[in-house]
């Protein structure tokens, strides 16, 4: 059951909960004769982050590249109550989804600075501030070329260029993969502080991470979602990750 789903509490009648800020009905993916999504439906909290879960090559990344339009796509795909399933990827974006890739795509050749103004070249002055805020680093080296960072500062860059534009939602595909243990914590920690001002629906395999952020968890199969629910319940049941995910929930 996703937060937008859960029971009231505290005398909060359910019609005063918020609705999801991403919604997914019964949406396929067919590419070059593979059906890859097959009746995907989902839904996104408003705030914190939402892990979307499942073994390589169940359709994590297609799912979200779904959502922004960069596959072709069918079904019901609704941003704060808002259809955005049949829009293409610029105007998908220009409705406030953020999308950081899993190979993050920097500009290798550019700065650190001019990688930030192609994504926004005249951002808000409170966004600026909060990349900024978050990123310290990345103000210090806008002069550095962007192939020349680190796999974690590139990560942070991919970060900042997608939350420099009014974003509504952040979708972020495998923002650890590959990194050393230390910058796992550092990328970690910044994504902790991201989904404070923005939702998140993020494609993890480093179930230590999900468990440090995610609130609930989606999880694929085949390209079919077969468990929705609370992360700390999910990784507290090792039968059921190791059955869902085929491995054991790390602490």
């Amino acid at each position: 059951m996703s937060t937008a789903q859960r029971p009231a509490r505290g005398g909060e009648s359910a019609a005063e909960l918020p609705g999801p800020v991403l919604a997914l009905d019964d949406v396929h993916v067919r590419i070059g004769g593979s059906h890859i999504l097959q009746g995907v439906s989902l839904s996104v909290a408003p705030s914190g982050v939402t892990a979307l879960l499942g073994r390589n090559g169940v359709g994590k990344t297609t799912t979200l590249r779904a959502v922004v339009g960069l596959v072709p796509r069918t079904g019901s795909i609704r941003l704060a109550g808002d259809e955005i399933g049949r829009g293409r990827t610029p105007w998908v974006v220009r409705q406030g989804v953020g999308y950081v890739p899993e190979d993050r795509e920097v500009f290798a050749t550019l700065t650190v600075a001019e990688n930030l103004r192609l994504a926004c070249p005249d951002p808000e002055p409170e966004r600026a501030a909060l990349v900024h805020e978050l990123f310290p680093e990345l103000s210090e080296r806008s002069r550095q070329r962007a192939g020349t960072l680190s796999g974690g500062q590139q990560q942070m860059v991919a970060l900042a260029r997608a939350l420099l534009p009014p974003s509504r939602l952040l979708l972020i595909d495998e923002p650890t993969k590959g990194l050393a243990p230390r910058l796992v914590t550092e990328v970690a920690a910044a994504l902790e502080r991201v989904a404070q001002v923005t939702p998140v629906l993020l494609v993890e395999q480093n179930l230590p991470v999900v468990r440090r952020l995610a609130g609930d968890v989606v999880v694929l199969d085949a390209g079919r979602v077969v468990h929705t629910g609370r992360a700390d319940e999910l990784l507290a049941d090792a039968t059921r990750t190791r059955e869902l995910l085929g491995v054991g929930a790390r602490s």
